[in-house]
C-alpha cells in the first residue's frame, strides 16, 4: 500500500515559480510516478511522468520547457518544478504513482495510487 501527499502548491503571480513535493509512505517506491492537473470544470489532465530510476522525464505538449519533474528515491519523493506559470496552470495538482509500471505513463488508468491534490492558482 502506497500513501502519497503532495504540498507546495500556494497563490503567485504570472511569471513565477513553484515547486510541487509529493511523498511517498507505506511501500517501496519504485514505479513510474506522474503529475495530473484538473482546472475548474475541466476534466483531470495529464501534466508529466518520469521514470521509476528518475532518468526519463515526459512532458504534456503546454508545459514542457516550463516544468521539471524530477524524483529522490531515497527520500521516496517526487517533485514538479513549476516555472514561467500562467494564470491557465491554475489547477488542483495530483501526483500518482504507479507499481504496475516502471517506464513514463501519462494514462491515468496505468497508475494506482493517487494524493489528495494540492491547489495552484496563478494570477494575472
Amino acid at each position: 500500500q502506497v500513501q502519497l501527499v503532495e504540498s507546495g502548491g500556494g497563490l503567485v503571480q504570472a511569471g513565477e515559480s513553484l515547486r510541487l513535493s509529493c511523498a511517498a509512505s507505506g511501500d517501496t517506491f519504485s514505479g513510474a510516478m506522474g503529475w495530473f492537473r484538473q482546472a475548474p470544470g475541466k476534466e483531470r489532465e495529464f501534466v508529466s511522468s518520469i521514470s521509476g530510476n528518475g532518468r526519463i522525464p515526459y512532458y504534456e505538449d503546454s508545459v514542457r520547457g516550463r516544468f521539471a519533474i524530477s524524483r529522490d528515491n531515497a527520500k521516496n519523493t517526487a517533485y514538479l518544478q513549476l516555472n514561467s506559470l500562467k494564470p491557465e496552470d491554475t489547477a488542483v495538482y495530483y501526483c500518482a504513482a504507479s507499481v504496475s509500471y516502471y517506464g513514463v505513463r501519462y494514462r491515468e488508468e496505468d497508475y494506482e495510487y493517487w494524493g489528495q491534490g494540492t491547489q495552484v492558482t496563478v494570477s494575472s
